[in-house]
């Protein structure tokens, strides 16, 4: 008898999940997401992703959406510690703009958190990549 009723709680929680992904799935057809349908479709179809069922690709739509917002509130985060740490530093001097100013460190470090690591190439002004020589100005 305990079988099932346990069997029959189960059953019942199945159909309920059911009905919560049905009505969420409808619900994805009136929500319009940040980031556009088309581009969801171009990076997926550059993938190899083929799907003709339009909800799916709201769906990752929303889950790009949720997943960039974690990392902007992450970053800010990073960069609201950063700042705070440079105003400790410089006691003496009082800043008069108090806005964040998110680095690509703070991203970067927002992202390795989710297991991203970001490598940038250090921008230097005055190097022969950039063809100028420092010894060849006229001053």
């Amino acid at each position: 008898m305990k079988h099932t009723q346990t069997q029959q709680s189960r059953e019942g929680r199945h159909d309920d999940d059911d009905a919560s992904l049905s009505q969420f799935l409808a619900s994805l057809m009136d929500y319009t997401p940040t980031i556009p349908d088309e581009l969801v479709e171009h990076y997926l179809a550059k993938t190899g992703f083929q799907c003709p069922d339009f909800r799916l690709i709201r769906l990752v739509a929303v889950a790009t959406q949720k997943f960039v917002a974690e990392v902007a509130t992450d970053a800010l985060q990073q960069c609201k510690a950063r700042q705070a740490a440079v105003v400790k530093d410089k006691r003496d001097k009082q800043q008069k703009d108090k806005r964040p100013i998110l680095t690509i460190e703070d991203l970067s470090k927002a992202l390795h958190e989710y297991g991203v690591n970001v490598k940038h190439q250090e921008y230097f002004a005055d190097s022969p990549l950039t063809g100028i020589d420092p010894a060849s100005r006229e001053e």
